[in-house]
């Protein structure tokens, strides 16, 4: 699962990455957190309003931090670690 946060160095930005990256580290979630900063990049998504997140190339938040509930949410068909390994593996 591909995540992007779009917004520039504000403080919710960072935040909103932050709280992703603890969600998913706590679920065991297999996904690559990306931020994006480049104005045409967000544009293109059309994204007004940031931090933006958007998973998997679909926009799933724009305007402030999404909550923690939102987040846990959103990475609840996260594949894990482990699930990838076997998968790739087992």
């Amino acid at each position: 699962m591909k995540i992007e946060v779009l917004g520039s160095c504000c403080g919710n930005c960072q935040k909103t990455m932050e709280l992703i990256g603890e969600v998913a580290r706590e679920k065991g979630a297999d996904i690559e957190l990306v931020k994006i900063d480049d104005l045409k990049q967000i544009m293109g998504y059309g994204v007004m309003s940031t931090p933006g997140v958007v998973i998997d190339g679909t926009v799933v938040h724009a305007g402030g931090m999404p909550s923690r509930a939102r987040v846990e949410q959103w990475l609840a068909g996260a594949e894990t670690v482990a699930e990838r390994a076997a998968r790739c593996c087992g």
